[in-house]
């Protein structure tokens, strides 16, 4: 969308949103999660009987599962599938009475995804990764000056960044990231990129010449709203 005397004008990306849906459909239910609570008490048995500790077991079998849903949120499942796939292992061990650490420990997966993803953004977006292509048609539509300012409103683990940099190779990336891990992870896979740890609704837009997001439908039109408001005339708002 580009700002020009109050006019939004619509900048179609349907193929790129028919990908993230083709995305999305690669996982299938249940037999994912039925594979992944399988594996986590694979390994809970093998460590167990190879003289581990059952405590110690119970770890290393619950981080499977916990990696497990980490990669899922990562490719777009839902939060309830996600939680699924990190407690479906600890909750099946404490139901069969092998468990014998206090009832708080099975919490410990659940608050390492929302401390990684805060609840609070959950309302924005969910964890979707900017495919590295996905972008790269942009600038026949959008021409930016030389060093034009774009920003990642929401930059999760630098994804986005790293498409944008292909598209617009003689530019300046900004990565703003609610998520302080998700930050740091960004910093470190993006160090050509000024990425900080900040509310994108609460920065002002006015400096960039274009802002990229990737919003829920119903949050969108606060987005449209803030770039109608903050962006000078000629900046674009791109979103998948």
């Amino acid at each position: 969308m580009r700002i020009e005397r109050g006019v939004i004008v619509s900048l179609n990306l349907a193929q790129i949103i028919r990908k993230k849906n083709q995305l999305s459909n690669l996982i299938r239910w249940p037999m994912t999660a039925l594979g992944v609570w399988g594996a986590a008490w694979y390994v809970f048995i093998f460590l167990v009987d190879q003289g581990m500790h059952s405590s110690v077991a119970m770890l290393f079998s619950t981080f499977v599962g916990v990696s497990a849903a980490a990669m899922g949120w990562h490719r777009g499942m839902s939060q309830a599938r996600t939680a699924a796939l990190a407690m479906g292992f600890p909750v099946s061990f404490w139901l069969m009475g092998t468990a014998t650490l206090p009832a708080w420990v099975w919490l410990l997966p659940l608050v390492l995804i929302v401390w990684i993803y805060p609840m609070r953004a959950w309302r924005d977006a969910p964890v979707f990764p900017t495919p590295l292509n996905a972008l790269r048609d942009v600038p026949r539509y959008a021409i930016l000056p030389a060093q034009a300012k774009i920003l990642d409103a929401g930059c999760g683990a630098g994804d986005g960044l790293k498409a944008l940099r292909l598209a617009y190779v003689n530019a300046q990336w900004i990565g703003i990231e609610f998520s302080r891990p998700l930050s740091w992870l960004a910093k470190f896979r993006c160090p050509w990129a000024e990425v900080r740890c900040g509310d994108i609704w609460q920065d002002h837009w006015g400096a960039y010449d274009m802002v990229y997001l990737f919003q829920r439908p119903e949050t969108m039109p606060r987005a449209v709203e803030k770039a109608k408001a903050e962006m000078k005339p000629g900046a674009w708002l791109v979103s998948l």
